[in-house]
């Protein structure tokens, strides 16, 4: 092991008062939310058991350091999913995002904020 992965590499978690491993050496139950929603599951209230440290000159991370908080994946529940009457709500929302209000066109694209109409109608304003 290097000595920048022995840096964070504190399973018992006395140097940084959680287990902590260094990038892609946690134990494979533990999971980032990321890693739980793409297996279909998400925390379900549980705390965090451990975290992923690693060194990044990106996003200008305090100390030059980022984490990704882990979650046991034994205690995590399936994703929910939504009602019927839900996704007939953001059916009707998108709808209403796509529609001109001078036109009353379902134009296919969400409305610029800046125009807020379609581009057809935008252009006929400007012309």
């Amino acid at each position: 092991m290097g000595r920048f992965r022995a840096r964070f590499f504190d399973p018992a978690g006395r140097r940084y008062g959680l287990p902590t491993w260094p990038w892609r050496m946690a134990p494979p139950h533990l999971m980032t939310r990321r890693q739980l929603t793409a297996a279909g599951l998400r925390p379900g209230g549980q705390e965090v058991v451990g975290q992923v440290l690693w060194a990044s000159r990106r996003y200008r991370a305090p100390g030059g350091v980022r984490a990704a908080y882990l979650y046991d994946v034994r205690f995590a529940l399936p994703k929910r999913t939504a009602t019927p009457a839900q996704l007939r709500a953001l059916g009707k929302a998108l709808a209403a995002r796509r529609t001109c209000p001078d036109c009353r066109r379902d134009v296919g694209y969400v409305l610029p904020r800046h125009l807020g109409t379609c581009l057809d109608c935008a252009e006929g304003i400007a012309a």
